[in-house]
């Protein structure tokens, strides 16, 4: 058994989240998470809403609210999203809990002390119209390096290199179109420099490794060719205050010097809630545990560089040495498991121009499974995907209802007509022990897949078996043997095909988890071989104000092999597990974008 951790980039708290947000990070974890506790593994999965920051702060004034109450609307309508998808989350938390502010001031305090953590007077974009400070990501201009038009203020996605604000050509505000104006402020930076080479001998050994996929170790490489100091605090007053400049309210850490420490965070008060709060050491201070990092490919850098030198530098590791704090040495990451943007028909998303279609919405449409089954089979895993709805469509009808759906109605219906129960097989024929075969040869190539971060190939197998199983019932024919002379091969037919139905659902159960509780129900089972997450009200355990945390009890999971049907177990006429869409959805969703 190993231990593992599932850490999940933290949604945003500005809005509510996009379908291309849980493409990135949502749905690849959690199928993940689910396998590996399936095939023995000791997984803890943790993430929660970022809430700290300037966007937070423009998108609080255009509503006339405080920060607070914005984030906190949004942390629950993001809760709860994530929650109907099915995400099996053992702690989905916040960054405003007083945990959180003492884990990072404990990292900020250790680093700096290490002495990794450099005061520098610098130049800070503000917005001339309003005072506040701009961050960088909300700065854009032309690349100084490569003239890529639309570069960040923190760097340019075309060439991939590092930038300041005061870098751009003719930077402007995305908030509003104006030039920034820049004054000289004092910020501590975090000193890239003194941890390149550790840095660099992690990622050449994450490289030789082979098992990152290719495109996140050429970008993460690719970034440490000009590495250089990177300020982690703001002029701000929205955010975690800085240890020693207390005395300066409106100096703050930066959002993503705090946002990565979330990860650890979480893990200690998942450790504290669970009533052994040293628990999360298994997790980060075990030098055998494995972390895994999902996200999409815009957070890459903060999550191959900033966060492994923010935990290389609270080790002490750096040139300049120096002592772990009270936290211990902590693992760095096993693999950052990025994932493409998802495209809408086309087209980036963006809310604010109407380009988006929110998690929320969609379930409220469609079935949560459906998504899911989009997103694994056809999402942005290695490269970008474009999300239109004839494909939703299509594959929904085409693949989940008329493949996997008709796989298990027509043989539940079959047993209910025949025997009202699962039979008992009769002497298996050589077609019999080929599907048999199949199925359990499966097991092996499918976990393979989930675990080494290739899910399309996984689905896509899972896919191959069910139509297998489909041309099983060609071959048979089941539905003709009706003489009582032929009752004991109808018997044996149709016990095969439950056993190969039960099996399946078991391989579909990391992708599916709903409809995997409505397959076994339909065979006779206690419908809860996928456990779902549950919304829990809890007050902070320092003192702060209470919030929701997603969380579940995912112990009793079936083992990654084949679930045997029961002989003799009821079998009533089932329903439809997926509901086929009418091809007007097209046309219907289409317009509904437009209006």
């Amino acid at each position: 058994m190993t231990t593992v951790l599932s850490a999940v980039a933290w949604p945003y708290a500005n809005g509510p989240r996009h379908i291309g947000h849980v493409a990135g990070f949502g749905v690849p974890s959690d199928v993940f998470s689910r396998y590996m506790r399936m095939a023995g593994h000791r997984v803890l999965m943790v993430s929660g809403t970022d809430e700290h920051g300037t966007p937070i702060l423009v998108a609080a004034d255009a509503e006339g609210v405080s920060a607070r109450e914005l984030a906190d609307r949004n942390n629950r309508v993001i809760v709860e999203d994530l929650v109907e998808l099915g995400l099996s989350y053992d702690l989905f938390t916040r960054t405003t809990t007083v945990n959180h502010y003492e884990v990072v001031r404990e990292m900020f305090r250790t680093v700096r002390d290490n002495g990794y953590m450099i005061e520098q007077r610098t130049h800070g974009a503000i917005s001339p119209s309003t005072g506040r400070t701009l961050p960088d990501r909300y700065i854009e201009g032309t690349c100084p390096l490569c003239g890529a038009a639309g570069a960040r203020g923190d760097q340019c996605d075309v060439c991939g290199n590092q930038l300041d604000p005061t870098d751009l050509i003719d930077p402007v505000s995305k908030i509003n179109g104006e030039t920034p104006e820049f004054i000289e402020t004092d910020h501590y930076f975090l000193d890239l420099p003194a941890l390149a080479e550790a840095l660099g001998e992690w990622l050449k050994d994450r490289e030789e490794s082979g098992s990152w996929r290719p495109n996140v170790i050429r970008f993460s490489t690719n970034i440490l060719k000009d590495i250089k100091p990177r300020a982690m605090t703001r002029d701000i007053d929205w955010g975690i205050p800085v240890p020693g400049w207390e005395d300066q309210p409106t100096k703050r850490l930066y959002v993503w010097f705090d946002a990565v420490i979330g990860y650890l965070s979480a893990s200690i008060e998942w450790a504290r809630r669970s009533g052994d709060p040293e628990a999360w050491r298994e997790w980060w201070n075990n030098p055998e545990a494995l972390s895994y990092y999902f996200m999409g490919k815009d957070n890459i850098v903060f999550h191959s560089q900033i966060w492994p030198a923010e935990i290389l530098g609270y080790n002490g590791e750096g040139e300049r040495g120096g002592e772990p704090g009270t936290f211990g040495e902590l693992n760095l990451p096993t693999e950052v498991v990025s994932s493409e943007f998802l495209t809408m028909e086309g087209k980036k998303f963006a809310s604010s121009r109407g380009i988006v279609i929110y998690v929320r919405d969609m379930l409220s449409r469609y079935q949560p499974d459906a998504l899911r089954y989009f997103i694994s089979a056809a999402g942005p895993e290695t490269q970008d995907a474009d999300f239109t709805w004839s494909e939703f469509v299509r594959r929904t009808n085409g693949e989940l209802v008329s493949g996997w759906g008709n796989l298990v109605n027509r043989t539940a219906a079959m047993i209910a007509k025949n025997f009202g129960e699962i039979p008992e097989p009769g002497e298996l024929q050589d077609v019999d022990e080929a599907l048999r075969a199949q199925v359990a040869t499966a097991f092996d190539t499918v976990g393979d897949l989930i675990r080494t971060h290739h899910q399309k190939s996984a689905i896509q197998e899972v896919m191959r078996v069910v139509a297998e199983a489909n041309r099983y019932v060609s071959e048979t024919q089941p539905f003709k043997l009706k003489a009582p002379e032929e009752r004991a091969r109808l018997a044996t037919i149709l016990h095969t095909l439950a056993q190969a139905v039960s099996d399946l659902n078991v391989m579909m159960s990391p992708f599916l988890p709903h409809s995997a509780n409505a397959v076994d129900a339909v065979l006779g089972g206690s419908g809860d071989i996928a456990p779902l997450p549950r919304i829990e009200e809890v007050e902070d355990l320092d003192g702060g104000p209470g919030y929701p945390i997603i969380t579940g009890d995912y112990d009793n999971v079936p083992a990654w092999g084949p679930r045997p049907v029961t002989v003799g177990a009821p079998i009533a006429k089932p329903t439809p597990i997926f509901a086929k869409l009418d091809t007007s959805v097209v046309d219907e969703e289409l317009a509904r974008a437009e209006a």
